[in-house]
């Protein structure tokens, strides 16, 4: 099970190792945007759209990779004074009951929307922006899928750490 679980980090391993440069170029669009409109006086709204489907991209293909890490938000009431044991079983619990459900929830509400934003191939948001709002869609379900990943991985080796009796 141990091997299961790194293949499947290996999987947000690589894609947050690759999408953590939009962090930069969303900064020099940004940057580039700012410089444009104050010093030329030219706006673009595609530039300014760019923006926005970077961030996006940027948190929801990043969310995997965030609990890869364990840097994901976490809300701490029971979990800080549980031994590492009752640690392990809220994780467990936490994936089972909450995390995975609400992801598929999530996927299977949203399918719809992303499946009718490409059959028309869905376009800008604004007039002059990036025809491309069914991409943007499509990152919900690469995000759910993304996460559910990350979530069976954690999932694993929780279960590996209370079977074995060690929680560290």
């Amino acid at each position: 099970m141990e091997a299961w679980a790194g293949r499947l980090d290996r999987i947000n391993l690589g894609v947050g190792r690759v999408i953590r440069w939009l962090a930069l170029a969303m900064v020099l669009v940004q940057f580039g945007v700012v410089v444009l409109r104050y010093v030329f006086g030219v706006s673009s709204i595609a530039l300014n759209e760019s923006v926005l489907y970077m961030h996006a991209t940027l948190f929801m293909l990043g969310a995997g990779y965030t609990l890869l890490v364990d840097d994901h938000v976490r809300v701490d009431i029971f979990q800080s004074r549980a031994s590492d044991r009752g640690k392990a079983l809220i994780d467990v619990a936490g994936h089972l009951v909450l995390l995975i459900p609400s992801i598929l929830a999530l996927l299977y509400w949203s399918w719809p929307s992303v499946r009718n934003a490409w059959a028309i191939y869905e376009g800008p948001i604004s007039v002059g922006g990036i025809p491309a709002v069914f991409l943007l869609k499509s990152l919900i379900p690469a995000f759910c899928l993304l996460l559910v990943i990350q979530s069976l991985a954690c999932l694993m080796r929780n279960l590996l750490r209370l079977k074995a009796g060690r929680t560290a």
